[in-house]
């Protein structure tokens, strides 16, 4: 946080937390985490801009929807610190986004379709696994339920998501 003048209209981190319903005190996490950037008045208050409100409502919809805080700050990272983003910014963070939003719905789709079956992780019937994991193939990839966490590859291999 760098010491500046006071800007017109910026808002304390109260009046951000009431815009929001974010407490202060995640609005303070968020700051510890940079995502977002209050200036400082003389006095030391933290001064948030009107344009923190779409940063911190974004971030919030972000995490509600899976999103890692890493991944949100990678979101964010381009977006100008000391000023209010422009359409142009918003919408190259929504392109970015939305790839990491469909891995997600991919992850999700998955685990609807496989949570009665096989999931890769042997546990739910020996007679079943003979067919779905022959020989525990699912285990020999890792840990965790596999067919959930992988997709399959144009090639019928899985990947990581």
């Amino acid at each position: 946080m760098t010491k500046t003048p006071q800007h017109r209209g910026s808002l304390t981190i109260g009046d951000i937390a009431r815009r929001t319903g974010l407490s202060v005190s995640a609005i303070r996490f968020y700051e510890d985490k940079g995502l977002v950037h209050p200036i400082r008045s003389a006095g030391g208050q933290r001064r948030f801009l009107r344009s923190d409100i779409r940063r911190l409502s974004f971030l919030l919809i972000a995490q509600q929807m899976g999103l890692s805080i890493a991944d949100i700050g990678q979101a964010l990272a381009d977006l100008p610190k000391d000023e209010a983003p422009s359409k142009a910014d918003w919408s190259r963070i929504a392109t970015a986004v939305q790839g990491l939003i469909d891995e997600h719905i991919a992850t999700l789709e998955r685990t609807r379709e496989r949570l009665s079956g096989c999931i890769g992780c042997g546990c739910l019937s020996l007679k079943a696994c003979a067919l779905y994991n022959p020989e525990d193939r699912a285990g020999k990839k890792g840990p965790g339920p596999q067919h959930v966490l992988k997709s399959p590859t144009p090639n019928g291999d899985e990947r990581l998501i």
